[in-house]
């Protein structure tokens, strides 16, 4: 049994949320958001509150019962609040700036590089942080996690891109004799 898929999803009382063959709709004060789900795993509103229970016994099915669950559930808090993610740009001479739908970056290389910013995602650039914000959280962590491969910290000096909360294990360098 999934202990996440067991738990009652309540909708607010300022989204609307609508399934209609597989497809899940959430609508709220910041956007809307649409996904389709197997019907496998049967998807039920009632009075405001969403239950999730898989048609037959499978372990394929009781992996994606707690999946599902937590997919609506961040659906529901996506439309009712911003999804945040900050990345550090460590190092010298490495910059970041937005100019319209690209993130600019100058990341050491013998090239800038630059980067789509996709739709539905608000980034800015402020001296060294990058903040990423959209009301998908599988679009904000994808597009996080495509700058931050970019230039992945380096554990010597600990230059690169890196999550704010994220810590760097430091290397010793050489030893003199």
């Amino acid at each position: 049994m999934s202990r996440i898929g067991k738990q009652l999803i309540t909708v607010p009382a300022n989204t609307t949320f609508t399934i209609a063959n597989g497809l899940v709709t959430v609508k709220g004060p910041l956007g809307e958001i649409k996904r389709a789900f197997k019907p496998e795993i049967a998807i039920v509103l009632e009075n405001g509150i969403v239950t999730l229970n898989p048609v037959r016994k499978s372990l394929e099915l009781q992996a994606l019962w707690g999946t599902y669950s937590a997919h609506i559930l961040n659906m529901i808090n996506g439309v009712n609040k911003v999804f945040e993610k900050k990345l550090i740009v460590e190092g010298i001479g490495f910059k970041s700036d937005v100019k319209g739908k690209e993130l600019n970056m100058a990341l050491g290389f013998s090239h800038p590089v630059q980067v789509m910013i996709p739709d539905g995602l608000k980034v800015t650039a402020e001296k060294n942080v990058i903040t990423v914000s959209g009301i998908n959280i599988e679009q904000v962590g994808q597009f996080v996690a495509k700058v931050r491969s970019l230039k992945t910290p380096e554990p010597y000096k600990g230059k690169g891109i890196r999550y704010d909360s994220e810590v760097i294990r430091r290397k010793q360098g050489k030893k003199s004799v």
